[in-house]
């Protein structure tokens, strides 16, 4: 009986040689945005598409929903912007350079830190763009607008954005293009009522970096006029365009003329019979996706 009452009280002196680790806290995460994709020496952010099947004239169609811009992995760990103090900042995530309002049910722009570089700002239910949204945020490189309910954008709402590089009004409910800003490198009005009356002649003339252009699932009865050479995508698929022209895509006075940096143009769920347009193509590298017989 002594033996087992020294035994007790040793156990209860002596510490165990191997205590239990704390529990340890999982680190936070946050949400980021992806798909880089790298074009020789430039890292160019890029849309990704998800795509799910509707029944179109009772043929199953791909259909481009939501286009996502790349976010800057840099952003993820920055301190708050200066601005903290904006009723913004308080809806919105608000982080050096980025603001992230998205799917809070905001009707309107923002008022936005003077520094803010990139605006997420999709799925709310936005309905007009004014030319005093943008007025004093001259830093702005990225817009993102998909799944708002944007039917009006008054003139000179992005005139003043000289660094603007990408701009996404997807899934929307635009007429009519603005005027767009001259460094813009992609955008993408996919999803929208846009007919051709809807885009100016030179809406794309003079944007000479403008490499990706998504028009597809709009209302077109043809191919916009004036393509920079700086083309490389062209998504204009499931419109109402009905004919080619020779000078659409290829100079018709001059036979050596090639699009050197035109890449992919899809064209599929328009009425037009590719076939019958053969010479409309021939300053391309590759066809048209699209119907030929």
């Amino acid at each position: 009986m002594e033996t087992l009452q020294a035994a007790l009280f040793l156990f209860v002196l002596v510490p165990l040689a191997n205590p239990a680790p704390p529990l340890q806290q999982k680190p936070l995460q946050l949400y980021e945005y992806d798909t880089d994709v790298s074009m020789g020496s430039l890292s160019q952010q890029d849309y990704e598409m998800q795509s799910k099947d509707i029944i179109k004239d009772g043929t199953n169609v791909s259909l481009d929903t939501s286009l996502r811009l790349q976010g800057d992995d840099s952003q993820l760990d920055a301190p708050p912007t200066k601005d903290t103090n904006l009723p913004t900042c308080l809806l919105c995530v608000c982080l050096s350079g980025s603001v992230y309002c998205e799917e809070i049910d905001i009707e309107a722009v923002p008022p936005l830190p003077k520094e803010t570089a990139y605006l997420y700002a999709r799925f709310n239910k936005i309905k007009r763009i004014a030319a005093s949204d943008f007025a004093d945020i001259t830093t702005l490189r990225r817009i993102d607008f998909s799944g708002n309910r944007i039917e009006e954008i008054e003139d000179g709402a992005f005139s003043k954005l000289l660094l603007l590089e990408e701009l996404s009004l997807a899934e929307n409910r635009l007429l009519k293009l603005p005027v767009l800003p001259p460094k813009l490198i992609t955008f993408n009005a996919n999803q929208n009522r846009i007919k051709s009356r809807g885009i100016k002649a030179n809406a794309f003339k003079k944007l000479t970096n403008l490499a990706y252009l998504y028009l597809g699932h709009n209302a077109l009865e043809s191919v916009p006029l004036n393509l920079p050479e700086s083309l490389q995508i062209l998504h204009l698929q499931y419109n109402n365009i009905t004919t080619i022209t020779d000078d659409t895509f290829c100079k018709s006075n001059n036979t050596r003329y090639i699009r050197t940096q035109m890449n992919e143009i899809r064209m599929e769920g328009n009425p037009v019979v590719l076939a019958k347009h053969v010479n409309a193509f021939s300053c391309l590298r590759m066809l048209p996706v699209g119907t030929y017989y």
